[in-house]
């Protein structure tokens, strides 16, 4: 039996994925899905289609669909930008300092 940490069993969902060799990209890809959903989100809240979003992101329609695509992990941070700034949103990044593991 495993030993009871803070009283639980075992080791954390993070731990596992760490073990297995997907924390980053599981992390990177859950990030995408929350960014696409903020955005989806915002523009329905505020009437906007997506031809009109493309329109005052400078960009095209496709491009538009990438950023939106929640699997989709590769996206510029200057579209994430543009984005955000047609939105009338404000976009911030941080680092984070990781709490260590024993």
């Amino acid at each position: 039996m495993m030993a009871q940490k803070n009283g639980k069993i075992g080791s954390s969902f993070e731990d596992y994925l760490k073990a297995e060799g997907e924390l980053e990209e599981t992390t990177t890809l859950a990030v995408k899905r929350v960014l696409a959903w903020q955005i989806e989100k915002a523009m329905a809240s505020q009437g906007v289609t997506k031809a009109k979003m493309a329109l005052r992101m400078k960009t095209s329609r496709s491009q538009l669909d990438r950023l939106l695509d929640p699997d989709n992990d590769r996206v510029q941070l200057d579209t994430l930008y543009r984005a955000a700034i047609a939105l009338g949103k404000r976009m911030m990044i941080s680092l984070e300092d990781v709490p260590a593991t024993k």
